[in-house]
């Protein structure tokens, strides 16, 4: 399983729900990164993303700066310039924490759920 420093046991906590959910409270950063979901593997170079969503560069660093922090974006330096990408196992973490108790404690169900999303199958708690 994915751990991160918002995870106990395999696990999505609730303060890592908060800064996560946080993060996309924002208009630009929300939109910037169903952008890089949008991209996929391939990621987005910062200046592709600043003509695409008509942002300045300093108003995109930060945006990415907090992305980044929450979880929600990497980034790979590729020689003089830096490309970022979607961390999808953050958001399966965030989506897996929001459905924990969904539909009577059917675990099948919320499994059913995350595999059409193609999610990995869910961390069992400690």
């Amino acid at each position: 399983c994915y751990r991160n420093h918002f995870m106990i046991s395999g696990t999505m906590e609730k303060n890592g729900a908060l800064s996560t959910l946080s993060a996309l409270g924002h208009e630009n950063r929300i939109d910037i990164f169903r952008l890089l979901i949008g991209a996929g593997k391939h990621g987005l170079l910062p200046g592709d993303i600043a003509q695409k969503l008509d942002l300045k560069s300093n108003t995109l660093s930060a945006h990415l700066s907090v992305l980044a922090s929450s979880g929600l974006v990497e980034f790979e330096r590729q020689g003089r310039n830096i490309r970022y990408f979607a961390r999808m196992e953050s958001m399966g973490l965030l989506l897996r924490y929001l459905m924990e108790d969904c539909c009577g404690g059917s675990r099948d169900v919320s499994e059913g759920v995350f595999a059409r999303l193609g999610l990995p199958p869910g961390c069992n708690k400690a």
